[in-house]
This record gives C-alpha cells, sequence and structure tokens, in this order.
C-alpha cells in the first residue's frame, strides 16, 4: 500500500473521529448497527470494558438528548495497517477536564467502515 493511499485512508478515518460523537455518521439503531462491528468492544478511559449492544444503547440514549454542544479537539493522527482491509486509527482526544488517547480498529466493508474495538486511554488531566 502506497503512503498516499495511507493518507487518503487517514484523511477519511480522521474525519469520523470522535466517531460516537459524530451524529452526520447516523443516530438511528440501523445507521449504528451497520456502522459498529457484529464482534465490536471498547475499553473505556474508566478501564471497563463495553460490548457492542451496550454502547449502541447508550449512544441511542444520548442521541435522544437533542445535540451535544462540543467541540473537542482531536490532533495527532496516526494510522497503521493491520491487515487487509483493517487498521488502526490513534488520537488524542481533548475533552473538558481530561486528555485521553483513543484508538480505533476500523474495518472497510462492501457496507463502509465498520468500528471493530474503540479504547481511550486517560493521558492526563488539565490543571
Amino acid at each position: 500500500m502506497s503512503d498516499l493511499q495511507l493518507n487518503d485512508i487517514l484523511e477519511e478515518l480522521s474525519a469520523r473521529e470522535p466517531i460516537f460523537h459524530r451524529r452526520e455518521f447516523g443516530t438511528s439503531r440501523a445507521d449504528l448497527e451497520c456502522m459498529i462491528d457484529a464482534a465490536f468492544w471498547e475499553i473505556g478511559a474508566s478501564g471497563n470494558v463495553y460490548r457492542r449492544g451496550y454502547v449502541i444503547e447508550t449512544l441511542l440514549e444520548r442521541y435522544a438528548k437533542g445535540p451535544e454542544p462540543h467541540h473537542w479537539p482531536c490532533r495527532d493522527f496516526t494510522l497503521t495497517f493491520l491487515a487487509e482491509g483493517v487498521y488502526l486509527l490513534s488520537y488524542v482526544l481533548e475533552e473538558p477536564g481530561r486528555i485521553t488517547r483513543r484508538s480505533t480498529i476500523w474495518r472497510r466493508s462492501k457496507e463502509g467502515w465498520k468500528i471493530v474495538f474503540h479504547q481511550g486511554t486517560l493521558m492526563q488531566s488539565p490543571p
């Protein structure tokens, strides 16, 4: 895979993050089920493990409350090719009161990009 192809994929995937706060990719159950791989799991910044069903239900509750005002900066994106059509995207997310390193494993499918795994690791809390 060429650097140009990797750069194109990096741009495409980084535009989706932070994925669970980007409503333009869909907020319905069908949207989420299409976007989140059946084998998905997550390790939250708390260290807790969350499975696909829990994440979908939590997102549906969040989306039902209406828009969330946030403009959380994401920076330092890196992309690692893992296997054919599978990529690890890492970045830093600056949320109010904390900074986390985020990693998402994405798989390209015929339906589009699917999230296979996500992890948030607490880096530091701003003063």
